[in-house]
């Protein structure tokens, strides 16, 4: 009889063992606190370009949308050099259609007139060295006159010469590699015309996205240069909560777990999070995280985006982080 009791509470018992052994050491728990701090990107502004600051359109503390002015230097510089391109780029377009279309029959014929004149004058030339050649003999002419007379003849011919070639040149048109090296020249002034458009544009700075401006290191009239930074823009979108997770507890917070995210500012109104990122190297708690086990312990670093940001989220502000169920 007694065995026959023993035997069923033996089993309630291990049934309650085993109850208590999943819930407190296998089963996951159904709640999960880890704390962390809220991490803003911030953005360095910076012209592209070298000016003197002409205007400034805000200051620090002002909020931002994107694409608001924020600067402008003087333009003037930068558009007469875009002027300049500009002439540039005119001039040697004219070069290029020339090149390309070939000479002007005007042209062609004026240069035949000339070859044309220059044969007249070669034959002019030569006549007359003939007729004081036969007359050495007699001694009517000296030897000097007729040498005259044969460097005339000499040069109406390398006249002629030239006159030919050009004429030649005239007809045939451009060489292959003329027209190449031309359109060569034309690529590059249109390149140089829009740097300079763009240098233009770039004197004006703008805001990247939406955001505060944190600190302003320029003043109006003062001189700087490209890659300066000009302001620190504090980023509003995307706002991220940098945590740290326990190795026994990381597989409960996977990406795109949803969380609940709670502030000392406002903590019975808890904001939305997901979480974006779980870093797949383990490391060592930073001293600035609390967490309830040794700081010692290795954790893996998540990061939560925060789906209903607002302005009260600030840079480093503390942050519970609580699974959501």
């Amino acid at each position: 009889m007694k065995k026959q009791i023993v035997i069923p509470v033996l089993a309630v018992v291990i049934g309650i063992g085993g109850f208590l052994l999943y819930k407190f050491t296998l089963a996951p728990p159904k709640s999960v606190t880890l704390y962390g701090s809220v991490d803003i990107r911030e953005a360095a502004l910076a012209f592209r370009v070298s000016g003197r600051v002409a205007d400034i359109k805000v200051d620090e503390g002002d909020a931002v949308k994107a694409g608001d002015v924020l600067a402008v230097l003087d333009t003037e510089p930068l558009k007469n050099a875009a002027d300049a391109a500009d002439a540039s780029l005119t001039s040697i377009s004219a070069r290029n259609s020339l090149i390309h279309s070939g000479n002007r029959a005007e042209d062609v014929a004026q240069a035949k007139a000339k070859m044309e004149a220059a044969e007249a004058a070669l034959v002019n030339a030569q006549q007359q060295y003939d007729r004081m050649s036969a007359l050495i003999p007699s001694g009517i002419v000296s030897q000097d006159s007729v040498d005259t007379l044969k460097a005339a003849r000499d040069l109406a011919a390398a006249n002629l010469r030239a006159a030919e070639e050009l004429y030649k040149a005239l007809g045939v048109g451009f060489r292959d590699e003329e027209k190449a090296e031309s359109d060569a020249l034309l690529r590059q002034a249109q390149a140089n015309l829009e740097i300079s458009r763009l240098a233009v544009q770039d004197a004006t700075l703008r805001a990247p996205s939406d955001g505060y401006i944190l600190t302003r290191a320029i003043e109006k009239g003062m001189m700087v240069q490209a890659g300066t930074p000009a302001f620190s823009l504090s980023l509003t979108s995307p706002v991220w909560v940098r945590a740290y997770v326990d190795e026994p507890q990381i597989g409960l917070f996977n990406t795109g777990t949803k969380v609940t995210l709670y502030t000392d500012s406002r903590p019975k109104q808890p904001y939305r999070g997901t979480v974006g990122f779980v870093s797949p190297t383990a490391e060592f708690t930073p001293k600035s995280v609390e967490t309830a086990d040794l700081r010692t312990a290795l954790v893996y670093r998540i990061r939560v985006v925060v789906d209903d940001p607002d302005s009260m989220l600030r840079q480093g502000m503390p942050v519970t982080i609580k699974r959501a169920e």
